[in-house]
């Protein structure tokens, strides 16, 4: 009967390691708070209505009103949830009298937004 192997085990035993690669990739990684900021960028696109903002979003600038009714939610939750966009840089705003408008902060949103869409769209 053959015994099964822990594969940890087993790289243990046979990984020789890369060490002098290493002290390179290290020197290349992202500094701590760096990747603090694209943690905190990355939990914004992970609240379904925060989505669902940028996506109508991403068609064409919106007042907060139009959003409540797309959304199905009140002004004040709304008003919320695009304030936390907002300090991400996200979306921006844009005012016109009383009227506060929102659209997407610049094309990089658009660009990650369509392209993660599309790669939970594909099979």
């Amino acid at each position: 009967m053959e015994q099964s192997v822990n594969p940890i085990e087993e790289c243990d035993a046979t990984c020789m390691g890369s060490e002098s690669e290493l002290s390179k990739i290290k020197e290349g990684l992202i500094d701590d708070q760096a990747a603090s900021q694209v943690a905190d960028w990355f939990k914004a696109f992970s609240d379904p209505t925060r989505v669902k903002l940028i996506d109508a979003l991403l068609q064409r600038e919106l007042c907060v009103h139009d959003l409540t009714i797309l959304l199905g939610m009140g002004q004040s939750a709304v008003s919320h949830q695009l304030r936390y966009l907002r300090n991400l840089r996200i979306v921006k705003r844009r005012k016109e009298g009383k009227t506060v408008y929102y659209s997407l902060d610049d094309t990089h949103i658009e660009q990650i937004f369509v392209q993660t869409l599309q790669h939970t769209q594909h099979a």
